[in-house]
């Protein structure tokens, strides 16, 4: 059987290669047979890595005369997990990072590098584990939080200061998990009790419109939500609490129509189905088949009836879909708001995203075609961007007169008081998010 440290070492490799850290992550756990305490290990280490690999590579830089990139990637991997062990990980004794790094580099097949290993390790132990930051403000923020100095600098010209380095912060943070309660099956409080007695704890969202709909899961006995008979049983589906905020802006009721533009994998229309007791209807719409039967998947699994999923391509009229009292375009973006669970997305060239904001405008205005005569149209993304928020949302309302904005949850104070919002993790701890709330005259 493989050691804990060697599937941390593959996953990583794969990474490089283009991989995505959640989908890599879950695969591997799924497959492997590990103690829970491996589990633990490895989701630590592996996301750690991942998401502190421009300052671990920093660091190499003060303690190697190779730069990173000119290191073999084999080498370069095993480094980030030992420096990594022994700045973050105090059950790790010193020792055991240093000497299992070297057995890992063997086995990675390259035994020649195992004394450049041991030196490096144990030259940053004598240092105290230390290293100096770049004095340039955008480099240091660069290493500190380690993403790209072109992100770090789209965040604070996009966001401001303040804004953009609690975003930054909260990248490291882990976070409870939070759970949408199936209230079509159970409450929140039987919810909380059904766990607390199976040996975990939740606790109720401290968000005043989810209490009774939304739980902070702090922990769970079989250490894994999806495993948890309350998932089987489709008592609760996972859903940040910004996203829950959403759909709050949606604001259905029971006998709506409501379209969901770009559904997948489905939590927004699962909530949405909730929110109005298992009636009306909920058309789901995602381009992809397989993403398509996902959210059938999770609907059954939740017993929400009154959802369809239909494979429909959200920049394209499709006349079969009726007009809707409802219509939420959740679309796709860059993800800057997320990179908490996705650490990747800090170090995408932001070149990428320039021809987002294009490709959103287009989903929003077919979008809108849908909805009836006094319908609300709500324009969500995980980002905080403002070419992909604001910037697409105001040439929307400039060119479409018949709509206007609408401001929603205003007596919850900030964020909110306009119709568009932008929710950073210092207002709930939760994912960076937009929401743009309007109406059709």
């Amino acid at each position: 059987m493989r050691s804990a440290r060697y599937v941390i070492y593959e996953l990583l490799m794969k990474m490089e290669k283009g991989a995505y850290s959640n989908i890599a992550l879950d695969s591997v756990l799924s497959s492997e047979k590990l103690s829970p305490e491996d589990r633990r290990f490895v989701s630590r280490v592996f996301y750690g890595v991942t998401e502190r690999k421009i300052t671990l590579d920093y660091i190499i830089t003060q303690y190697s005369k190779t730069p990173p990139e000119n290191l073999d990637r084999e080498v370069l991997t095993v480094l980030r997990m030992g420096l990594y062990q022994l700045m973050f990980c105090d059950s790790v004794p010193d020792s055991a990072a240093v000497n299992e790094s070297v057995k890992l580099i063997k086995e990675a097949g390259k035994g020649k590098a195992s004394g450049f290993v041991n030196g490096l390790l144990r030259n940053f132990i004598r240092s105290g584990c230390k290293y100096e930051l770049p004095e340039d403000k955008i480099s240091s923020l660069s290493v500190k939080y380690s993403c790209r100095e072109d992100i770090v600098r789209l965040l604070l010209d996009g966001c401001g200061e303040e804004n953009a380095v609690s975003l930054l912060e909260a990248s490291f943070l882990e976070g409870d998990m939070t759970a949408r309660v199936n209230t079509l099956k159970i409450s929140a409080e039987g919810l909380m009790k059904m766990i607390s007695e199976s040996g975990g704890e939740a606790v109720p969202c401290g968000f005043g419109p989810l209490s009774s709909c939304a739980l902070e899961i702090r922990s769970m006995k079989s250490g894994d939500l999806s495993r948890s008979e309350a998932y089987k049983d489709g008592l609760f589906h996972i859903q940040d609490i910004s996203s829950q905020i959403c759909c709050l802006a949606v604001a259905p009721d029971e006998n709506d129509t409501v379209i969901d533009v770009c559904a997948a994998p489905g939590g927004k229309s699962f909530t949405l189905s909730e929110m109005m007791n298992g009636k009306g209807s909920i058309i789901s719409c995602e381009l992809h088949k397989n993403r398509a039967v996902l959210i059938e998947k999770g609907a059954k699994r939740l017993g929400l009836h009154n959802i369809t999923a239909i494979v429909s391509d959200g920049r394209k009229f499709n006349e079969r879909l009726p007009l809707a009292d409802k219509v939420l375009c959740d679309v796709p973006c860059s993800g800057l708001g997320v990179m908490r669970g996705k650490p990747e997305i800090k170090y995408k060239d932001p070149d990428d995203f320039k021809g987002l904001p294009q490709i959103q405008y287009d989903i929003l205005q077919n979008a809108s075609k849908y909805v009836k005569s006094g319908g609300v149209l709500v324009y969500s993304t995980c980002t905080v961007n403002p070419a992909e928020n604001d910037g697409v949302t105001k040439r929307f309302l400039e060119s479409h007169p018949d709509f206007y904005g609408v401001p929603f949850l205003e007596r919850y104070g900030e964020p909110f008081g306009g119709c568009s919002v932008t929710v950073f993790p210092k207002h709930f701890g939760s994912d960076g998010f937009y929401i743009c709330k309007m109406m059709k005259k």
